[in-house]
């Protein structure tokens, strides 16, 4: 499974009304350090990944990174469709944020050694 499927079953496993960051996303998908590789890749999403709910993925500080690529209103319109309370400085991470046990996952992290390399940019 490349980085960028891992990225993608992770993100269609966050329930609705509830948000991740995009550390998050990448330490599940195996690449701690991968974080902005994680924004690649939902900013790259094609029509048949429209499955997966790229509004739930936000900064680390609870912010809407989005702006700066043109779609923050509509990830702040689908984040409010879902109930949660966005202002205008983000939303409350600590309120929203889904982190799930371990024993919950519904996917596996690759072990160590088995991960692809993320390319730097």
């Amino acid at each position: 499974m490349t980085f960028r499927e891992r990225v993608l079953e992770v993100v269609r496993a966050v329930p609705p009304g509830r948000v991740v960051t995009y550390g998050q996303v990448a330490t599940w998908a195996g690449s701690p350090r991968a974080a902005r590789q994680v924004g690649a890749v939902l900013f790259g999403l094609r029509d048949a990944d429209g499955d997966a709910p790229w509004q739930r993925v936000v900064n680390a500080k609870g912010g809407i990174s989005t702006f700066r690529v043109g779609t923050g209103e509509l990830q702040v319109a689908l984040l409010r469709s879902e109930g949660v309370d966005v202002g205008a400085d983000g939303l409350d991470l600590p309120r929203w944020r889904w982190d799930p046990p371990l024993a919950t996952w519904p996917w596996t992290v690759p072990a160590a050694g088995d991960e692809e390399a993320v390319p730097s940019g």
